[in-house]
């Protein structure tokens, strides 16, 4: 019986987990009605191929967060706020993000973005490296999102995942980066990035206090759930 091989692919761009038209499709569905901000978000990402989540996601992400009640969350690597709009709508009002980024102006141009959203009363934007910034808060967190260098996952995943609470999530974006991940043959990005990403994948898949799933939506997005004491072992 012939055996399946993994597929090679030198220029990652063609392995596309989910096809287009399912996902314009899916963000039909999402609409195109909301803040105006975010709308000027997304134009701004564009204009300058800026990587923020997009819409798919970042409904994801809103979803993910009320689904767990999330009323605190940690941002490691922020942008100019995108997906922080999603998860501080999600957190309510007496909920807090805390944001990270190395860029002083992002910092700034979130914080502009998500005041004009009535948002920012919730979000603590703090410039600097995020994993320096994690070591100087303090309990646990509902959520935990990665969206740092690549070649810093594990680290990252490392340093959070014992500060998520029972029953919280470990999420990370970019984890299929561009199917780099699946194929034999890859230009990458930056030297070391991909073998970043799998070693980060593979540690929290085999992490057994943490349930794990890849949604495959736009560049692959990890969701992993802490488990409670109830199903520790299951």
């Amino acid at each position: 019986m012939a055996t399946m091989q993994s597929p090679t692919i030198v220029n990652p761009t063609v392995l596309i987990p989910v096809d287009p038209a399912i996902e314009a499709y899916m963000r039909s569905l999402a609409g195109q009605t909301d803040h105006p901000v975010l709308t000027e978000m997304e134009a701004i990402a564009k204009e300058n191929n800026f990587p923020i989540v997009g819409r798919l996601v970042g409904v994801f992400l809103e979803t993910l967060a009320k689904t767990v009640n999330a009323r605190r969350i940690f941002e490691f690597g922020s942008g100019y706020g995108y997906s922080a709009y999603w998860f501080a709508k999600a957190v309510g009002a007496n909920g807090q993000v805390i944001c990270t980024d190395g860029d002083p102006l992002n910092k700034e141009k979130a914080e502009q973005y998500l005041r004009s959203a009535d948002l920012s009363e919730r979000v603590d934007f703090r410039a600097g490296l995020a994993q320096e910034i994690f070591a100087q808060t303090e309990g646990p967190f509902d959520i935990c999102y990665n969206d740092v260098d690549k070649g810093d996952y594990p680290e990252v995943w490392q340093i959070a995942k014992d500060r998520i609470r029972p029953g919280g999530l470990y999420i990370a974006d970019n984890v299929l980066w561009h199917g780099r991940v699946a194929v034999e043959k890859y230009v990458d990005i930056v030297p070391g990035w991909t073998e970043a990403i799998l070693e980060h994948n593979q540690l929290i898949f085999n992490d057994p206090e943490f349930d794990a799933f890849i949604n495959p939506t736009r560049d692959g997005v990890v969701v992993a759930r802490k488990k409670t004491h109830d199903n520790i072992d299951k």
